[in-house]
């Protein structure tokens, strides 16, 4: 994880994302860098817009709290339907993401 969050740090303080960059924040964070997983690291970034996956994870369990909402919602009727229309969300969202080809930090860090 400390890759990646090398790679947050950089995106934050508006630096190039780039192998010398990491490999610095690493190091002075005392990290034992691994040259081959900062490699990998900024081959998967490279054409990740790291601000639009902030925003998309951080909706992601907003969206999953509201169609979960209070027991008096579930008695409610409308309750179900939020549910089921956030279920075919997700799904879709899965579909799209399956045809991604393995790209990504999850493929990359497990």
């Amino acid at each position: 994880m400390e890759y990646v969050y090398a790679a947050l740090i950089l995106n934050e303080t508006g630096e190039e994302i780039n192998e010398e960059n990491i490999t610095g924040v690493l190091e002075a964070a005392g990290v034992d860098v691994e040259e081959s997983r900062v490699k990998a690291l900024v081959a998967a970034l490279e054409d990740v817009d790291i601000e639009e996956a902030i925003e998309t994870a951080a909706a992601a369990p907003a969206a999953g709290a509201a169609a979960g909402g209070s027991a008096d919602a579930e008695e409610a009727d409308d309750g179900d339907d939020e549910a089921e229309e956030a279920d075919a969300a997700e799904e879709e969202d899965d579909d799209e993401d399956e045809g991604d080809g393995g790209e990504g930090l999850g493929e990359l860090f497990g």
